[in-house]
């Protein structure tokens, strides 16, 4: 399947509809905060967003491995939207994820909602590769994705970030019903919509959504739930990824030269038990085919994108 989207083949709509059905039972049985177990010696990578930007995917595995039992994956959010290959991006992961559920993780993201997917191209790569009843399917699993993973009890990994609120425990968000279009505030649209902030307290988001949030923040969540580090995504890094917050955040993100223009590394990080200290690597963008950004997208956004 792989082999035939790197050369632009499309899947048949009844091996597309297979996969996505499959996903959405697996996804709905599990709980909005995922503990991952990863045992001594073993490996295990994070990566950040990759914005339908498909052969880029492609050589984190060339570079990284494929995923498998014994090199599994935790994908956090935003897999669609904006690169207009996001239809080969979703589906890849979701039949990994159907061909052995330990080899492959998925969180979601801001952009696994049906308003974002409606102007930043998703929406209309799916009517364009798939067809309409498509669109309503994707929309039902994305609501299905969990919220957060704890990796070994120390590695909190969120797409977006920390919250409004002191005291939030790891329960809270297991106590989230997620199978819901992302609400306007609380802890559900902080988890996906935040962002870390240098200056200490909370400030207003540079989005409109969600939060900022300082590096006193980040070490009380980290203290009241035992935790080592918040690993996220959610934000384009020159890098690939940032450290802040005295080393107690690290932003990942994983589409190098995001939508064609930002010239940006891509970045992944693995971490081995038990001792779980990020190694990041980092990766250049690969040439794909002639098809910008975008090029799906509600024409009227388009012209402000």
């Amino acid at each position: 399947m792989m082999d035939d989207f790197k050369n632009e083949k499309r899947l048949h709509r009844r091996y597309a509809f297979q996969i996505v059905l499959q996903i959405r039972e697996m996804l709905q049985a599990l709980p909005s905060l995922v503990d991952i177990d990863v045992p001594e010696g073993k490996h295990f990578t994070v990566c950040g967003d990759v914005h339908g930007q498909f052969y880029d995917l492609v050589n984190i595995f060339q570079l990284n491995g494929l995923p498998s039992e014994d090199n599994p994956y935790l994908f956090n959010g935003d897999f669609v939207d904006r690169g207009s290959f996001s239809v080969e991006v979703i589906l890849t992961l979701f039949a990994f994820k159907c061909m052995c559920p330990s080899a492959m993780y998925l969180a979601r993201g801001n952009h696994e909602s049906k308003s974002m997917n409606k102007i930043y191209g998703f929406e209309g790569e799916v009517r364009a590769k798939l067809n309409d009843k498509f669109v309503e399917l994707f929309a039902e699993v994305f609501c299905c994705l969990p919220l957060a993973h704890v990796i070994n009890g120390k590695v909190f990994v969120v797409h977006g970030g920390l919250f409004s609120v002191d005291g939030v425990k790891l329960s809270d968000i297991r106590a989230i019903d997620r199978f819901c279009e992302p609400p306007e505030e609380g802890l559900m649209c902080e988890l996906l919509w935040s962002d870390p902030q240098p200056l200490p307290g909370r400030g207003p988001s540079k989005r409109g959504v969600g939060l900022s949030f300082g590096g006193d923040v980040t070490k009380r969540f980290l203290e009241e739930n035992k935790l080592d580090l918040v690993l996220r995504s959610h934000e384009v890094k020159d890098e690939g990824y940032e450290v802040e917050h005295d080393g107690k955040l690290i932003t990942v993100f994983s589409a190098p030269n995001y939508c064609d223009q930002m010239g940006n590394k891509g970045a992944f990080i693995r971490f081995t038990a038990p001792d779980m200290k990020p190694e990041i690597i980092t990766f250049s963008a690969v040439p794909h085919p002639q098809v910008k950004p975008m090029a799906y997208a509600n024409n009227f956004m388009g012209l402000f994108s």
